[in-house]
């Protein structure tokens, strides 16, 4: 039980770490797109969204998580971008919410849909592309 619970703490640094990369990319490029651009903010966030998952995909399963053994390559990257898809979903209302309901910035309203939405991904690629006979990957 130790064991397990340390693996998941350090499963969950590796996770962290890569996510504030991915973030950084993220959250960077949105601002960019934005501010610099004046793309709206919508579009601007499913670009910056999904270039940070290009990444994010290729980071998550060379470091974070062991994929499982019953799934070859393509069907894992098919399983990421489905969920990453449903993320982004979630990303966009969040992000609506925020700036057009409750008039708060899309900077800030940003930073709150990807916290939500960063809960949403840790839980669902444990759950889905993990190999939960061998635990979390420990490299």
């Amino acid at each position: 039980m130790k064991q397990d619970l340390k693996k998941l703490f350090v499963q969950f640094v590796k996770f962290s770490i890569v996510g504030v990369i991915a973030f950084c990319i993220d959250y960077g490029l949105f601002l960019l797109l934005t501010y610099a651009f004046s793309v709206n903010y919508l579009i601007a966030s499913a670009i910056s969204f999904v270039v940070s998952v290009i990444f994010n995909y290729s980071a998550s399963m060379r470091y974070v998580f062991k994929g499982r053994p019953d799934q070859t390559r393509t069907q894992q990257f098919i399983i990421f971008f489905v969920l990453s898809v449903i993320g982004l979903g979630v990303n966009q209302l969040v992000l609506w919410l925020c700036v057009d309901i409750l008039s708060i910035p899309a900077w800030f309203g940003k930073l709150v849909a990807t916290a939500i939405v960063m809960v949403f991904n840790f839980v669902t690629r444990k759950i889905f592309l993990e190999d939960h006979g061998q635990g979390a990957n420990t490299k």
